[in-house]
């Protein structure tokens, strides 16, 4: 009984080593199951709000140099309008016809220059002329001495001011220089700007922007309860973003709403907690199966040796599970990774259109200075040459207008659409690449009348795609050229576009149309995969010829023939 007593204890001890260690290893599973989901947690949600701010201040640094635009747009008209002899003979003279012609010329300048109302007073602050001046509502007769703007230009040669207009009581910004003659005051030029455009337009957008002024004071703003009212508090949950507006003392506020960084952070956080309770299951279900492997193996050895085999096939099943999930988890982190590259691509292609609208703009005030100048010296020397800017300003405004139709978003109807059309709007958007390299283009005949299955934003889209490749494709070619051709083929147009190029590598075609994959050290590799799937939306399809040595690239561009 001794001896037994003796051995008893030691063999206590032996069963309390596997529970101290089993412990130890639940501990350590819940400080993993616990610190890998936050580290994710805080990192992928440190990186998307650092995405979230470059992208917003990107925003908010357009919106602010859209404001800077039109702010020099209508400084330069009251500018101009100031050094204007009709103005100044207007108010000295004061005949009504001398007012009426003023009065007209201002509604034609508010019409080009987009302003809301534009009209000239007198010393005492009453208005002889406005553009509104056959409208029931005109300024004409009225007295604005009140006016800070009028007071201001009575001081120094500008003023501006925010406020309610006393006639049509809409909110607008009013800028004023005086008119004088040699030191002689002899009135007063305002040009009035609403922002109603500008606000529907920023308010399309998630950010909440606000324009204040130098005492906080908002007068710009997505959300109209809030004008002439203190600047609101940061939203909880969004990202502030504050820049100055140039040339005043205004500041644009807006506010990124953080959402979808905290969203984005929690799926990673979960996706890394789900993956470490798996892995710490299998880690626990292995140990378990060792020790019923153990446990049985004394017992009976053929029945040690099925569960094994058991044992084997699970695991087995378990690793082919964990490499399903792990090629889920890439195919996920690609899509998010192609999700990002395609609303960078959006972004690129509003800029595009916002700078061809701004073009525009101060293209109007070209215009005027080059009709105002060939008024004031008509039969001048310098009269061809303002003529020539007239015309150039009305090509540039062409171009202009092409790049705003292929930038606008796509209808989704279907219909006939003009091949010559297509073609040479294509063309005129890719003229200055193809000047600039001297490559001639060779077109086929195309008739009239030949229409193929389409939407004609869409159509052009791919032509440019594929004229752009063929243009980067030659840039050190010595006798580059690039050739349309056109086949017919039952119900089917195949437009072809051929370069003397080096023309593709046969490793290239396989990945061709593989999204991302690009042989240019600044291209995207998205262009063919886009061009490729609206082709196949018009029920028609591109391909590539397969590569010959020495003979440039050929691409097709089969589509449906029109009714």
């Amino acid at each position: 009984m001794q001896q037994i007593n003796d051995i008893a204890p030691p063999a206590r001890d032996s069963q309390a080593v596997p529970r101290v260690a089993g412990w130890l290893l639940a501990v350590a599973a819940l400080a993993l199951l616990v610190v890998v989901p936050l580290a994710t947690y805080w990192g992928v949600r440190a990186g998307a709000l650092e995405g979230l701010r470059n992208e917003g201040l990107a925003a908010a640094q357009s919106r602010a140099l859209t404001l800077e635009s039109m702010l020099d747009r209508q400084r330069a008209v009251v500018a101009i309008l100031a050094d204007d002899d009709r103005v100044k003979d207007a108010l000295r003279a004061g005949t009504q016809q001398s007012r009426d012609e003023v009065s007209a010329k201002l509604e034609r300048l508010r019409s080009e220059t987009q302003s809301a109302v534009i009209y000239l007073m007198r010393g005492d602050g009453y208005t002889i002329a406005a553009s509104n001046w056959d409208q029931p509502d005109s300024f004409v007769g009225h007295d604005y001495s009140f006016r800070e703007y009028f007071r201001g230009a009575l001081v120094q040669p500008t003023a501006m001011e925010f406020a309610l207009g006393t006639v049509s009581g809409k909110p607008g910004l009013y800028l004023s220089h005086d008119v004088r003659d040699g030191d002689d005051l002899l009135g007063v030029v305002v040009v009035k700007v609403e922002f109603e455009a500008l606000e529907a337009a920023w308010s399309r957008s998630p950010n909440a922007t606000h324009v204040t002024e130098a005492d906080g004071r908002v007068i710009i703003t997505t959300q109209r309860q809030n004008r002439f009212k203190p600047r609101p508090p940061v939203a909880e949950g969004s990202l502030p973003i504050v820049l100055p507006v140039r040339g005043t003392s205004w500041h644009v506020t807006m506010q990124v709403p953080m959402r979808d960084a905290s969203q984005t952070a929690a799926y990673a956080a979960g996706a890394a907690g789900l993956a470490m309770a798996l892995l710490i299951a299998l880690a626990e279900q292995a140990r378990r199966s060792r020790g019923r492997a153990v446990r049985k193996a004394a017992a009976d050895r053929a029945y040690r040796a099925e569960l094994e085999q058991a044992v084997a096939e699970r695991t087995r099943d378990l690793s082919e599970e964990i490499r399903e999930r792990q090629a889920a988890q890439l195919r996920l982190s690609q899509m998010q990774a192609d999700l990002v590259q395609a609303n960078k691509l959006a972004t690129m292609g509003q800029i595009t259109a916002g700078v061809a609208h701004e073009i525009n703009q101060p293209l109007a005030t070209i215009r005027l200075l080059a009709e105002n100048g060939q008024a004031m010296d008509p039969g001048g020397p310098a009269g061809d040459n303002l003529a020539r800017i007239t015309r150039m300003t009305d090509r540039i405004g062409q171009i202009t207008d092409q790049l705003r139709g292929f930038a606008r978003k796509a209808t989704g109807q279907v219909g006939a659409v003009a091949l010559r059309d297509v073609i040479e709007t294509s063309l005129m958007l890719t003229a200055s690449r193809r000047k600039a390299s001297d490559i001639p283009v060779r077109l086929p005949d195309i008739p009239p009348g030949l229409a193929v299955v389409g939407e004609q934003v869409r159509v052009e889209q791919i032509l440019v795609n594929l004229l752009t490749n063929a243009f980067e494709a030659q840039e050190d070619v010595a006798d580059p050229w690039i050739r349309i051709g056109l086949e017919h083929r039952g119900d089917r147009v195949v437009l072809t576009v051929t370069d003397n190029g080096p023309g593709l590598q046969p490793g290239q075609m396989a990945q061709l149309f593989a999204p991302f994959a690009t042989g240019k050290a600044q291209g995207l590799g998205l262009g063919l995969v886009i061009s490729r799937d609206i082709a196949r939306d018009f029920g028609g399809e591109l391909s590539a010829d397969d590569p010959v040595s020495g003979q440039g690239a050929t691409f097709r561009l089969t589509l449906r023939k029109a009714a």
